[in-house]
């Protein structure tokens, strides 16, 4: 998994019926794109984020 400062992570439910989440990713901290992943909630919280298989990467 690669992704660029501003690319979307989401995060697909576990479960179904369960949304997804997306977040924006602000910042990039590991080497060559990979992850961890410092993200934006559309709630405007913040986390570190080590992306599991549920997730992918949407850039652009």
């Amino acid at each position: 998994m690669r992704a660029t400062v501003g690319d979307q992570l989401v995060v697909h439910g576990r479960n179904v019926g369960l949304p997804d989440h997306t977040a924006e990713i602000v910042e990039v901290r590991g080497e060559d794109g990979e992850p961890p992943y410092v993200v934006r909630f559309p709630d405007g919280r913040t986390n570190l984020v080590f992306p599991g298989p549920d997730s992918e990467v949407k850039h652009g």
